[in-house]
């Protein structure tokens, strides 16, 4: 919002206040100021000249010699250039020894031999922006109005001697989007009385009846709780007083005519947007407020024509839109240069529904982004009023008697209590009761005491963002002065800042991971529906949690996997040749029990893990080799040792889960205490679905967290090194092909005793010799002593121990 301090004056007295000062005490109140724009660029000794004669210069064909009156003595020829420029004009005069915006000095100069003793200048010699003039006045040299005084300086004509002040508000603070909202911003901050527009007192009505022309009525009543018009009749199109364009001018509005100029400071004046019929245009006067119409279509002012859609509010008459409420109007219905009556509307629109026409259409205006942030109520009628005056003595209408108006909009102050004492604790100050209601005074907010020390306040319906007692307390405090709230030492007991178990594992985690070259990626918490049904081993049996509005039916429920997100990913990067992928996703999976959601689904932490390509990268010595089962494997293996577990306790068992390889999968669990935890699952993806995403042979994992949580151990426990050497046996025995080697390695732990140090398998082998349906799995035993050297008496009675519980339990036999 940008507010003309010239203009602000008219409302607040800033007598003895600069601008820089008003914006310092305006910031420090709560609402930034941006820039202090100063309109005057540099002019000096410009005036207002009047061009009495203009002649061709006899050597130059696109010049003009003209002679002007600046109000001196003796008159100026001036050589112009000027295709505009006429005999019987008002414009700005740059005289000798006169400065203009940029460093550009004026002196006597002879142009083609002939004196000129100035300079006749256009608004962009002037600092202006040209842009902002009406197009009239784009080209060539500015155009006063006849009744400019001549030698007027231009500044003060131009309201050049004037800073604009440019707020940068946050949305809740859209009563300041209006010179009387910035007016008793400022009449708070200096502690100044407000005075206001008498639109009542200036109203002039003629006796005949606005009803007699006119009719309202609203069909969605939702959207506009309130409409209200007048009509005014035998205007006449023309320029606005020059005062008013240079007021538009610095809020950053371009002036068109007197009736749109009209609607246009009225508007920025009150906040309140207006809108200026061609009452002719309007079927019988019948004015009609609805939604849109499936297919229908309007032509707005902007001359493109648009497609309506029924969320879309409509100003119709005689069944045809005519404006989109809120937004902008229609072509046919513009008050052009032939107009003589006018519909003058101002109402009240629903924000929700402003903005979302708005943003899909593309337009946003002043008026949009004021009625987006709900415009004041109980304005309406005394805005459309102002501008009723206005229009009546700028372009000479008859306002004809009474407002025609249908529904009403609830205006009505909100009462907040607000308790002394919690003001005071919250604020660590301790205010009076005299000195908070003298605040409330400032910003007249009307209050009066229920009982000892508690207020009642009226809170005015242009302060829609005070809705609560500690808003209250919020501009006391502003207003107070923060740097006026004393400070005082913290107390209490103070805690250290610490990550919770969870987050140093997940940090911990993370760490590991991408030290080990594994990147880090997040996928979306919405997958296809298809996708939920593909890889369900960490559901629990629990179903997926469909989305009520899915951005799309590619993301309409709530992932129970990470893994279909990981081969997406995966699939993204196959296809612009990066094949070699070793991806990590720390995410939350989703489950309900219900058909109907109705309570808060499960929520599950999940570290997920995908493999595919190659390992390593191709060289003269060393082919890179492709990943599998194991690699991943190990990297499971390798957080299991950063989180501490013991590895004795986890166990790997064969497994078939939803969209897996049926021979390359497996569970992995872990025994806590007496119970038998499942972690999470790891294998090769289904061949039918590798195939299907054109992706090699791929790996994945789903470890779930929150088990980890609680079987990670935070301390790292050292041990010495060994100073007796190892001793190592080695088994080859043939069992069954059904028997897993991981129940090998738990049956040798626990029968082989203490001096057991390490079991691992290093081979296995399947073949004819062996007998139908046999293998042969060659383990490596490690026994050492911490505290001496061991016999060979010691290590074979161990290690016959273990073979003899292999031969009962599997029916193993050594392989000789």
């Amino acid at each position: 919002m940008r507010v003309s301090t010239e203009w602000l004056s008219d409302y607040v007295s800033l007598e003895g206040v600069s601008a820089e000062e008003l914006a310092s005490r305006i910031t420090s109140a709560g609402i930034e100021i941006d820039v202090i724009e100063d309109r005057n660029q540099g002019i000096n000794k410009v005036v207002v000249g009047y061009v009495k004669s203009k002649e061709k210069h006899p050597d130059a064909d696109k010049l003009n010699i003209c002679i002007v009156d600046v109000g001196q003595e003796e008159d100026l020829q001036i050589v112009c250039g000027a295709k505009n420029v006429d005999a019987g004009q008002k414009v700005p005069v740059a005289m000798i020894g006169a400065k203009l915006p940029g460093g550009f000095d004026i002196k006597k100069a002879k142009l083609r031999g002939v004196l000129s003793q100035g300079m006749i200048c256009s608004a962009k010699e002037l600092g202006m922006n040209d842009k902002l003039l009406p197009k009239d006045l784009q080209e060539g040299i500015l155009v006063l109005p006849a009744d400019t005084e001549i030698g007027e300086p231009i500044t003060k004509v131009l309201g050049l001697d004037d800073k604009v002040l440019e707020l940068d508000l946050t949305p809740n603070r859209s009563d300041c989007l209006s010179m009387l909202g910035a007016a008793y911003e400022v009449s708070a901050i200096l502690g100044r009385e407000v005075s206001l527009p008498k639109p009542d007192k200036e109203l002039m009505e003629v006796s005949d009846s606005a009803e007699n022309h006119i009719s309202i009525s609203i069909e969605a009543t939702e959207q506009c709780p309130h409409y209200a018009a007048r009509y005014i009749t035998g205007v006449t199109i023309g320029a606005s007083p020059l005062w008013m364009q240079n007021r538009l001018m610095a809020a950053g509005v371009r002036p068109i005519n007197n009736i749109v100029d009209i609607t246009n400071y009225v508007m920025l004046e009150y906040g309140q947007p207006l809108h200026a019929f061609d009452a002719d245009q309007l079927a019988e006067g019948a004015v009609l407020v609805r939604m849109a119409k499936e297919g229908e279509t309007m032509t707005t002012l902007d001359g493109q024509e648009r497609r309506l859609e029924p969320h879309m509010l409509v100003i119709t008459a005689g069944g045809k839109p005519v404006a989109l409420a809120g937004v902008m109007g229609g072509l046919d219905s513009e008050v052009t240069d032939g107009t003589v009556n006018i519909f003058l509307e101002s109402a009240k629109f629903d924000g929700g529904t402003v903005r979302k026409t708005s943003r899909q259409l593309g337009l946003r205006s002043e008026a949009s982004s004021r009625f987006e942030k709900e415009v004041d109520a109980a304005r309406v009628i005394p805005a459309l009023d102002r501008a009723a005056a206005l229009m009546a003595k700028y372009a000479g209408g008859a306002v004809h008697q009474g407002i025609v108006e249908a529904g009403e909009a609830a205006a009505k102050p909100k009462v907040i209590e607000l308790s002394l004492e919690k003001l005071n604790r919250y604020l660590g100050t301790d205010l009076s009761l005299l000195e908070v209601k003298t605040i409330f005074a400032r910003l007249h907010f009307d209050c009066g005491d229920v009982e000892t020390g508690l207020i009642e306040v009226q809170v005015p319906t242009r302060r829609g963002d005070i809705q609560l007692d500690v808003d209250l307390i919020e501009e006391i405090a502003r207003l107070y002065g923060y740097d006026n709230i004393p400070t005082t030492a913290i107390e209490g007991p103070t805690t250290p800042g610490a990550l919770t178990k969870s987050q140093a594992i997940r940090r911990g985690i993370r760490h590991l991971m991408t030290h080990a070259g594994w990147q880090e990626v997040l996928g979306y918490s919405f997958i296809h529906p298809q996708q939920a049904e593909e890889f369900t081993s960490l559901g629990d049996g629990g179903k997926a949690v469909k989305l009520a509005m899915p951005m799309s039916e590619d993301r309409g429920v709530l992932r129970t996997s990470l893994i279909p997100q990981l081969l997406d990913i995966a699939v993204y990067n196959a296809n612009r040749k990066h094949p070699d992928l070793a991806l990590f996703e720390i995410g939350n999976l989703f489950h309900t029990d219900e058909e109907t959601l109705t309570k808060q689904p499960l929520e599950r932490p999940v570290l997920g893990l995908l493999l595919t390509g190659r390992i390593g990268s191709k060289q003269w010595n060393v082919q890179p080799e492709k990943v599998d089962f194991f690699d991943l494997k190990g990297a499971i293996e390798t957080i299991f040792d950063l989180l501490g577990m013991n590895s004795e306790l986890i166990t790997y068992e064969a497994d078939q889960p939803d969209g897996f390889h049926p021979g390359r999968s497996a569970s992995v669990y872990v025994q806590d205490g007496g119970n038998k935890v499942k972690l999470g699952v790891l294998g090769q993806v289904h061949p039918q679905i590798q195939q299907d995403q054109d992706l090699e042979d791929t790996y994945v994992a789903e470890i779930l967290l929150e088990p980890l949580y609680d079987l990670a151990s935070s301390r790292v426990q050292y041990r010495d090194l060994p100073r007796f050497p190892a001793m190592e046996r080695d088994l080859a025995i043939v069992v069954d092909e059904t028997v897993e080697a991981g129940a090998l390695i738990s049956v040798i732990r626990e029968h082989a005793g203490e001096l057991l140090q390490n079991v691992q398998v290093f081979d296995v082998f399947t073949g004819s010799k062996l007998g139908e349906g046999k293998k042969s799995v060659a383990i490596s035993l490690t026994y050492r002593h911490q505290e001496r050297t061991l016999t060979d008496e010691e290590v074979a009675a161990a290690n016959e121990k273990a073979v003899q519980a292999l031969e009962q339990t599997f029916g193993a036999e050594l392989r000789k």
